[in-house]
């Protein structure tokens, strides 16, 4: 589609027009608002007098790039010099941050998410010391980079976990204790469940936390855990699936739960677009089927973190499978341990999942 030089304000982030589907909030006469973009006009200048606002109405996923690969730890940890926080920006609005392998053997993920009138943390990673993890210092520079950007002097903070009882994922937590502007969502399943208005549904229902414009929703997914929720994120067609879905070992804590919050997600999906499942952890290699044991700290071949949705129509299959039995169940994506210890083995190899062996990494 050919640019047009007369741009007109009123169409941008209309989407009944034509020209706001193309160029949602840009001026399309500006080289650095290729077709597609969205948003890439706050960023120029840096040091504006009035606040940008963006129209977060996608007729499809807000575009982003995670085509990179993580830092994967050291043989030797102390050693390591990688950062203690690695961060990506998937696009202007959307972050992915997560704990370094060598800090952390889980390597957990956090998610930092911007609407016009807040931002949302997801999570919170598996180290409360600030000086080995320093994930407020992290956040605040960039909310401080994104407020710089959009003119604004501040922005308020809501902090919320897919789990808190998955210790991997909320220890954080206390470096946001006593910060301004900050609304963490309480641990306590009783008082987590007041928060997002689930006192009477849960696990139905679900609830919402509006960041002005970017509407998250709340589905409760408990199943490895029993406050387990995932969130749903309609700008970029993410779901944030936490601990019950994700490429590496799942371990179910109930199992008529966790069949249950596939269930519900499920239906979601074919109700919402999702683009990609995020989950809190990596521990799946590339080769189908073979996983990183527990603490180790150096994982050269990992899988990509981006899940696919039908993956949660095959983790529902075989959650049925191994509903009411003690035992492993080995799928090329993830691992479900029902029962046991997640430092179960099995010397039966399931039929139609290649054997593989993973190259050495020494």
């Amino acid at each position: 589609m050919a640019q047009n030089p007369a741009y007109n304000s009123a169409l941008s982030g209309n989407p009944q027009s034509a020209t706001a589907r193309t160029y949602p909030n840009g001026n399309p006469a500006l080289g650095y608002n290729p077709p597609g973009a969205r948003h890439t006009d706050s960023a120029v200048p840096l040091h504006r007098k009035t606040a940008v606002v963006h129209d977060y109405a996608c007729e499809g996923p807000a575009p982003g790039n995670l085509a990179f690969r993580w830092t994967y730890g050291s043989n030797v940890a102390a050693r390591n010099r990688d950062p203690r926080v690695q961060v990506v920006q998937y696009n202007e609005d959307t972050f992915v941050l997560r704990q370094n392998v060598c800090v952390h053997w889980e390597a957990p993920f956090t998610y930092l998410l911007f609407g016009n009138a807040g931002a949302l943390l997801i999570d919170t990673g598996a180290t409360a010391n600030a000086q080995a993890y320093p994930l407020r210092e992290t956040v605040d520079a960039i909310l401080a980079r994104w407020c710089q950007a959009r003119g604004r002097k501040s922005v308020p903070l809501t902090v919320a976990l897919t789990s808190g009882e998955d210790a991997a994922q909320n220890q954080g937590l206390v470096q946001f204790a006593g910060r301004p502007d900050t609304t963490i969502v309480p641990k306590p399943l009783a008082l987590m469940k007041r928060f997002y208005g689930l006192d009477a549904s849960w696990p139905s229902g679900s609830g919402r936390i509006d960041l002005g414009g970017r509407v998250i929703g709340v589905i409760p997914t408990p199943g490895t855990h029993r406050d387990g929720v995932s969130f749903h994120d309609p700008y970029c067609d993410f779901l944030f699936t936490g601990d019950l879905l994700f490429p590496g070992k799942i371990n179910i804590g109930n199992d008529r739960d966790f069949v249950a919050s596939l269930e519900r997600l499920r239906d979601f999906v074919r109700q919402q677009p999702v683009k990609w499942l995020l989950g809190g952890h990596v521990e799946m290699m590339f080769v189908p089927g073979k996983y990183y044991p527990r603490f180790a700290t150096y994982k050269p071949y990992e899988r990509v973190l981006e899940m696919t949705p039908d993956l949660i129509d095959e983790a529902l299959t075989h959650a049925r499978e191994i509903q009411g039995k003690d035992m492993m169940l080995i799928r090329p994506d993830f691992v479900l341990f029902n029962g046991v210890s997640p430092d179960q083995k099995t010397r039966v190899w399931p039929e139609g999942v290649p054997d593989i062996n993973p190259p050495r990494p020494f």
